[in-house]
């Protein structure tokens, strides 16, 4: 009898284990009563009574780290030159540009020689997305000065072409538009090419600023340009231009 009573308990526990939270919840009023039996003839339900404390423990950690992780998220959606100071920052791509280690998936040995236009098109993310758009802690924004000078030559001062540094076209734009506005509020420098001129461009000595020479003096009978008395015309053309106006010369 009494062997009998072990395994039907034993059977109720598996059960009630299986059971969701939901219903667990509602068995909690029952839970007084089970301590009064006996340990030894009820093994099995003391996971049945610890399991929904780990559960509300796991559940509560987790509740934690998404707050915390919402927390972080907002605060790099407020001051996203934050996050290039981070240690998150650092671990994931040191003192490297966000696109230095990054290479697009394409077909063939040769690559494309324009980038997408778009990694992300509404819900839906490319399998491979460009190094703005798979970072979303990486936000493009004027004063964010650290990350647009990553995508700036310091040689020439010109934005890198978007097939070096990955980025979709969508981004490429977002960044033109920044770096713009980062230097019409002077916290990009930007390079103004040298020109060498002479003090005669800026002078009145030139011969395309001075004064004009004074017309030459005719004689009655000279031609006004010298080289249009050696002009020696065709007769025959001259023949039939005196035909054609026959009536009209005197």
């Amino acid at each position: 009898m009494t062997d009998n009573m072990a395994a039907y308990t034993k059977a109720i526990a598996k059960v009630l284990c299986g059971l969701s939270p939901s219903i667990l919840h509602s068995l909690r009023p029952c839970q007084p009563c089970l301590p009064r039996l006996p340990v030894r003839a009820w093994p099995s339900l003391s996971p049945f009574v610890l399991q929904s404390h780990s559960f509300c423990e796991a559940a509560s950690l987790q509740d934690e780290d998404t707050a915390q992780a919402d927390a972080v998220v907002s605060q790099y959606k407020d001051r996203p030159w934050d996050y290039l100071e981070s240690e998150e920052y650092i671990e994931r791509y040191g003192t490297n540009p966000v696109w230095a280690c990054y290479r697009r998936n394409h077909k063939g040995g040769i690559p494309p020689q324009k980038t997408r236009k778009t990694c992300i098109r509404g819900d839906k993310i490319c399998g491979n997305p460009c190094p703005i758009c798979r970072d979303p802690n990486i936000v493009v924004h004027h004063q964010n000065v650290k990350l647009l000078q990553q995508f700036i030559s310091p040689e020439t001062g010109m934005v890198y072409d978007p097939t070096r540094t990955g980025v979709c076209m969508k981004q490429h734009k977002k960044l033109n538009e920044a770096i713009g506005t980062a230097q019409d509020h002077g916290l990009l420098p930007f390079q103004i090419p040298y020109a060498e001129f002479s003090g005669e461009d800026y002078s009145n000595s030139h011969d395309a600023v001075g004064s004009s020479p004074p017309p030459p003096c005719l004689i009655s009978g000279d031609a006004w340009y010298k080289w249009y008395g050696k002009i020696t015309p065709d007769q025959n053309e001259v023949a039939k231009v005196k035909k054609m106006y026959k009536a009209y010369l005197k």
